[in-house]
């Protein structure tokens, strides 16, 4: 299940049609469970546990830790993970520290 600002919830189709623009997709699955259910392709792993921290990160050390641009507060960021809970909590993170 996947959550974004605009939409609590996605479809499949609708992720991957979000997914042609400028969209970070951060998989907030645990690490165990991307070795066992496979990685979302042009996803990035962020456990939930360490989200908050993420992205408070400095831009420079958050690009060496998930070799991706650390997202801006206005670029859109999709959250994901197995059944929609953590993702939801992910995106309540994300708006706490001001991401829109």
């Amino acid at each position: 299940r996947v959550c974004a600002g605009r939409a609590p919830s996605l479809s499949y189709q609708e992720l991957k049609d979000f997914k042609k623009t400028n969209v970070l997709h951060i998989d907030v699955r645990e690490r165990w469970e991307i070795d066992r259910f496979g990685k979302i392709p042009a996803s990035i792993n962020i456990p939930l546990g360490e989200l908050v921290e993420a992205l408070q990160m400095d831009p420079t050390e958050f690009k060496e830790q998930y070799n991706q641009q650390m997202p801006a507060k206005s670029d859109p960021v999709v959250f994901s993970c197995l059944a929609g809970t953590r993702s939801k909590q992910a995106l309540a993170f994300a708006k706490s520290l001001g991401f829109s």
